[in-house]
């Protein structure tokens, strides 16, 4: 009896195994840093063919030392692009009851790959996207995306990534202390509808729209064993136990200091970069573009673990 596979996922990696040609090592490629805050460029490698090992492991050490590793010049199928990320992770799906990005198709469930684009079928649209951490109202934030660049508009829409190591190791010794065992909620976005208010902490009188899931504000990061200042800039949150005035007080003077251009890398978009950035180590923002001007980017999140 056959029996066929009917999800994007399982089609992608059968088509993968069938590949014959060899796999490519360490040697094939060469890493190079942005020269800022974080990054490096991986150059030599091609999505299209099978990693050894040795060269997963190596890719894998490289974002944990630099956060977030570029791929340059990448022509890759949707299956394909799918099949490479998955030498990274498992792919991430949210619970059903935790809406995030493109949650509004397929039933709920976003679709694998999902389309970050500002033409039809695509999210996100044209504007400005301030510093933020993917998935992280979720109870289980993604560890990482994969974004894959289509079509890139002559200017604006470039995108930045903050190194939040980076931004704890820089803290005073006084905060670091005062924040080491805080728990911080941040609250589901796609809770609220367009044009609603959208307070950046919440205090009591604000009626909260859904669950919230505490998470360690200092997360440590799974692999590295680095410390992470884990808060977006802009997103609805609220300190567990805190004073309100005080908590958002602390809140608002770490977000001024997160957002801090030393902390920061602008990648400006060529067409066939794939951008693979560590979602517990960073925040990512994006500058707007011009409205008639077509920017066409996919994207792949890989789950994640409980933060601690």
């Amino acid at each position: 009896m056959s029996y066929p596979l009917t999800t994007q996922l399982s089609r992608a990696l059968q088509q993968a195994s069938q590949q014959r040609t060899t796999a490519q090592t360490p040697d094939d490629v060469v890493i190079t840093t942005t020269g800022g805050a974080l990054g490096a460029v991986v150059r030599g490698l091609d999505g299209n063919r099978p990693l050894s090992p040795a060269l997963v492991r190596k890719l894998k050490t490289a974002l944990d030392d630099h956060h977030i590793l570029i791929f340059k010049q990448q022509t890759l199928s949707d299956e394909a692009f799918l099949a490479f990320t998955t030498y990274f992770g498992s792919v991430f799906r949210p619970p059903e009851d935790i809406p995030v990005l493109a949650s509004a198709t397929n039933d709920g469930i976003p679709p694998d790959v999902v389309p970050v684009a500002n033409v039809e079928g695509g999210y996100t649209g044209h504007g400005e996207l301030t510093p933020h951490i993917d998935h992280q109202w979720t109870p289980l934030p993604s560890a990482g995306s994969l974004l894959y660049a289509l079509e890139v508009p002559n200017a604006g829409g470039d995108t930045s990534w903050y190194n939040i190591n980076a931004a704890y190791e820089a803290l005073d010794a006084d905060t670091k202390a005062r924040i080491a065992d805080l728990q911080l909620i941040t609250y589901n976005p796609f809770l609220r509808t367009k044009g609603q208010s959208r307070p950046r902490y919440r205090t009591p009188e604000i009626e909260p729209l859904g669950p919230g899931f505490p998470h360690p504000l200092v997360r440590t990061h799974p692999s590295s064993g680095k410390p992470l200042l884990f808060l977006s800039t802009h997103t609805e949150a609220e300190l567990v136990g805190v004073d309100p005035a005080e908590g958002a007080a602390l809140i608002a003077r770490l977000r001024e200091h997160i957002a801090e251009t030393r902390f920061r890398y602008e990648h400006k978009w060529e067409v066939g970069d794939i951008v693979y950035w560590d979602n517990q180590a960073t925040l990512h923002s994006r500058t707007a573009f011009a409205e008639t001007e077509r920017r066409v980017l996919k994207r792949v999140s890989l789950a994640g673990s409980r933060p601690f």
